[in-house]
């Protein structure tokens, strides 16, 4: 998305001071670039966080009709929320069964992910047989998931076909850096615990992981590469943008020299300075910590964030912009500023900085 294809609407200033707009047809491409990227596998959607803070009422559809048919959410509330727009998609629930909560996952069809053989167990009483699940192997990231030990150890275990497993699924710890050794290990030991559980489908892949040699397996499961992040970090970004945030600025004043701005007075003018505010804050999910860090951009031209960012106003130093006015347009996420550099400006990632989006914005859904 570049400012010339997407022209600002009149009257968002009237609604709330910043528009954040999401293409769903950039969503589209990207699922289709990554399923060309595992040739021979199938490629599911993550959407969770609803769907990574651009609306799963929006997004799922879309993925929907690029050809998508398998998503996964992290809780059963978000599980709900899919199968409202998602009615004859596979939807699995990453974050594992509650206990006794296996008649709520049945009765909408919603598929949880094994993590334990707590659940394996309770899963296998309620369903036999007849509702599906994943199966969860850890193989190194210590969260959730059954050890590998203990996916070996149910070769032939009567659980497996009770509990209607048809998935055996892993998670990479740093798929985003290829020569990390565990790398190797990870599909080394994924591989054993899909032998040891043969007939079943296997994924291991997340958005970096469709990048690595020997991960595709069965199914590729992409999130944040989906909505834009780079899954190759270090190379250019073969994803294109989805989201892009505006505000417009509501005021444009003069400062001098030894003047201060914003909360606590942290910053000092150095000189005379032309300052803009901007009608949006970290109630938006603008991060705090880009205070003195972040930038926006005006007219193309990088302007620093001042002083504190508050809940509901950012203040730019536009000295340099000479297109800054009451009114014109400020770029907080697009352009220059993709969601990974908004990240790292801020001292995260940019998966916190899409989860964060705010709801106050006046949202634009296009296809460009």
């Amino acid at each position: 998305m570049t400012g010339e294809a997407h022209p600002r609407r009149d009257g968002a200033n009237d609604i709330h001071g910043a528009r954040l707009t999401i293409d769903l047809g950039a969503l589209a491409s990207n699922w289709r670039r990554l399923a060309a990227q595992a040739p021979g596998a199938e490629c599911g959607a993550v959407v969770k966080a609803d769907a990574y803070g651009t609306g799963i009422g929006r997004a799922g559809p879309a993925l929907a009709a690029a050809g998508c048919r398998t998503f996964f959410v992290a809780h059963l509330s978000e599980g709900l929320a899919a199968r409202a727009v998602l009615p004859e998609a596979v939807i699995y629930i990453l974050n594992g069964l509650p206990p006794g909560s296996a008649e709520a996952f049945a009765g909408p069809g919603l598929r949880p992910v094994l993590g334990s053989l707590d659940e394996l167990t309770e899963w296998a009483a309620f369903s036999r047989g007849r509702y599906p699940a994943a199966l969860h192997v850890d193989t190194g990231m210590n969260r959730l998931g059954l050890s590998v030990p203990e996916a070996l150890a149910l070769s032939g275990d009567a659980r497996i076909a009770a509990a209607g497993i048809d998935l055996v699924m892993s998670h990479f710890v740093s798929a985003e850096q290829p020569g990390d050794p565990v790398n190797a290990r990870q599909i080394a030991d994924f591989a054993r615990a899909r032998a040891a559980l043969p007939g079943l489908r296997g994924s291991l892949a997340n958005s970096s992981g469709i990048f690595l040699d020997g991960a595709r397996h069965d199914l590729v499961r992409p999130g944040y590469a989906l909505f834009g992040g780079n899954p190759t970090p270090g190379r250019e970004n073969p994803m294109r943008p989805v989201v892009r945030l505006e505000a417009g600025i509501v005021q444009v004043r003069q400062v001098e020299a030894g003047m201060s701005a914003g909360y606590n007075g942290l910053w000092t003018a150095p000189g005379p300075r032309r300052l803009a505010t901007l009608s949006l804050g970290y109630a938006d999910g603008l991060p705090r910590a880009l205070s003195g860090r972040g930038h926006a951009l005006v007219g193309g031209v990088p302007c620093p964030i001042l002083g504190l960012v508050s809940m509901d106003l950012i203040i730019l130093d536009v000295t340099d912009a000479p297109e800054a006015r009451r009114g014109a347009v400020a770029v907080l996420i697009g352009d220059a500023l993709d969601i990974d550099t908004v990240g790292r400006s801020a001292g995260t990632i940019g998966y916190e900085i899409l989860t964060g989006l705010g709801s106050r914005y006046v949202r634009d859904y296009v296809r460009l």
